[in-house]
């Protein structure tokens, strides 16, 4: 009764993979924009309308609008009517929907989602620039080891960068220095501070801190990159880390390369510093104090800002933009609990003085390294200047902010999330949907035929106990298919098609064990009802041996190997080696049972 239940269960839920998808335009909105609403779906019907594009439906689920269309010609001439009229305050996709009818989808059965070797959809191969992010800690490395010098008394001449993300700090005598080395070393650890000629000392972070810093810009970046790819509503994006510095970014579905460019190659983000009034406002840079440097404005006004970083854009966790009380477009900035408890700090510390905000963005020069690789080059302005008057903790605004427009994408930036290191993308690749179908319908193909063959084995060379070992052959598919359109996050890939085909010819492999153990104990002179109840108790332990040592491989390749199409592959192994063992073993005996438990029988059609 339960297995007849699980097996209407897993067809009614297997039912929408035979329904395809639709070619459909996905409309979100941008970071302040953050979900559409009835008058929003009103709107874009209206432009459909103008534009004699006719829809198979257009709706608004979860705080998005889809439009679905018959025909892919139809759904690229709305996208790129919908990206005129809408501007820039929307994110306008391309995708593929699933074509559920509704009474499927109200009881949540969903087809398999597709990995991108049979959806089709975006692939990117990031690079994390990791210069850049040891440079940071170069920089950071110094700040502090020049914050605990000054804090202690301890006066220095000059600061110079050295290679391999070090630098050196020169003192007047090397008494002092000494005295520096002696405080420094009790204060940092991780930090390899040694003496060095000319009355200096030589400073590097250790090998186990910046394999920590590489550890967390590849970190951070994939959960910002995922953080972006959620406003696109792809359906499981694959996130995941390649080697030492590389992110594999595949957005099943969408094929809108452009978007998804744009989207997860923004590397802008914020530095607050102090402003140094005690420096004479000059564009000559050589004026500059050793502590501070030189930015500009966005009317290009020289300002002279402290090295030192007060707090920088990946403390942020909410932007939003608006206007001010002078109807001039501002920017609202919320920080996490550990950014605000350094921003009240400071402002404790520093009421009256001018806080700057630099925008740090990193831009493509027009040139290429000898890889041929772009270069990146860091670009920054300062977007406001403001004077500390009360103590500021999680929350504060930016202001002096040219346009509307302007604080809009700064604010879709922001809230997208801080690169805490720039991205190159080193490979994209846009694969088509056709391909996808080939993919499935060679799978497929392979999947029938292999199928067919089992099949026809078992019927001609075990009668009617090949009939039962088919049904449970059939049903251990329909279970399979159903039991992944119901798990969430269960992904089919190609290998995963191989896996259902080689779970069905282990499901063979079992029913040809049972079957061959009650022909053995017939012919050793047992009763029909013996010779089936000894020939399943006898092939038990050596199914279950063997399904166990494949679901444990499974499981070390999930762990171990845990790549998208090696994960795929495995979690479709496990699901097939539970549903193979409830068919092969539980099934095929209920069936024996019925046809056979309760009746005189002296010959077995085997």
């Amino acid at each position: 009764m339960m297995l007849s239940l699980a097996l209407v269960l897993s067809l009614v839920y297997a039912l929408p993979n035979l329904y395809g998808e639709d070619p459909a335009v996905q409309i979100s909105g941008a970071r302040d924009v953050p979900s559409l609403s009835e008058t929003t779906l009103k709107e874009i019907r209206a432009i459909l309308e103008q534009e004699h594009i006719f829809s198979k439906a257009t709706v608004l689920d979860r705080g998005s609008i889809l439009c679905r269309f018959s025909n892919v010609s139809a759904q690229l001439h709305a996208r790129d009517a919908l990206i005129k009229a809408l501007g820039e305050n929307y994110l306008v996709a391309l995708h593929l929907a699933p074509a559920t009818p509704l009474w499927l989808s109200r009881i949540g059965a969903r087809p398999i989602k597709l990995g991108l070797d049979l959806r089709g959809g975006v692939y990117f191969l990031i690079e994390v620039d990791m210069d850049t992010v040891l440079h940071k800690l170069q920089k950071k490395t110094i700040d502090t080891l020049l914050f605990d010098l000054h804090g202690k008394g301890i006066p220095y001449l000059a600061v110079h960068q050295i290679e391999n993300y070090g630098s050196t700090i020169r003192f007047c005598d090397a008494d002092t220095r000494d005295k520096a080395i002696d405080w420094l070393t009790q204060q940092h650890h991780n930090i390899v501070i040694r003496s060095i000629k000319d009355n200096a000392l030589g400073v590097k972070p250790a090998n186990n801190l910046l394999q920590q810093a590489r550890e967390s810009a590849v970190k951070h970046n994939i959960t910002i990159l995922r953080n972006r790819i959620n406003q696109l509503g792809i359906d499981e994006p694959l996130v995941h880390r390649q080697g030492s510095g590389r992110i594999v970014v595949e957005m099943p579905g969408l094929q809108d390369m452009a978007l998804a460019k744009r989207v997860l190659g923004a590397t802008g983000t914020l530095e607050f510093r102090l402003v140094n009034t005690f420096a004479h406002q000059s564009p000559v840079s050589s004026l500059v104090p050793g502590d501070s440097e030189l930015k500009s404005t966005q009317d290009g006004q020289p300002v002279i800002l402290y090295k030192q970083v007060i707090l920088t854009g990946e403390h942020i966790t909410d932007a939003t933009s608006n206007t001010d009380e002078y109807n001039l477009p501002q920017v609202n900035i919320s920080l996490d609990r550990s950014g605000g408890r350094i921003m009240s700090n400071f402002t404790k510390e520093n009421i009256g003085n001018l806080i700057a905000t630099l925008f740090v963005e990193y831009k493509d020069c027009g040139q290429k390294d000898d890889d041929g690789r772009t270069i990146l080059e860091q670009q920054e302005k300062v977007i406001n200047i403001a004077t500390i008057q009360s103590r500021i903790s999680n929350s504060f605004r930016i202001t002096g902010i040219k346009n509307p427009n302007e604080a809009r994408q700064l604010s879709l930036l922001l809230r997208a999330g801080a690169l805490s290191a720039p991205i190159q993308i080193i490979e994209e690749r846009t694969i088509g949907p056709t391909v996808g179908r080939q993919n499935i319908s060679q799978g497929l193909a392979a999947c029938f035929w292999g199928l067919l063959a089992s099949i026809l084995f078992m019927i001609i060379w075990y009668r009617k106990f090949g009939l039962i070992a088919t049904t449970a052959i059939i049903a251990n598919l329909v279970l399979i298919i159903g039991i992944m359109s119901i798990i969430p996050g269960t992904t089919l890939t190609m290998p995963g098609i191989a896996s259902i085909v080689l779970t069905l010819a282990v499901a063979v492999d079992a029913n040809v064990l049972i079957n061959e153990r009650i022909k053995e104990e017939l012919r050793n002179g047992r009763t029909v009802q013996k010779a089936i109840h000894e020939g399943y108790r006898g092939a038990f332990s050596s199914i279950v041996d063997a399904n166990i040592t494949t679901l444990i491989t499974a499981i070390i390749l999930y762990a171990v190997v845990a790549s998208g199409p090696i994960k795929a592959f495995a979690i479709t192994s496990s699901i097939g080696v539970a549903t193979s063992m409830l068919t092969a073993i539980i099934g095929t005996r209920a069936m024996a049972n019925l046809l056979y438990g309760a009746k005189r029988i002296d010959n077995l059609s085997i």
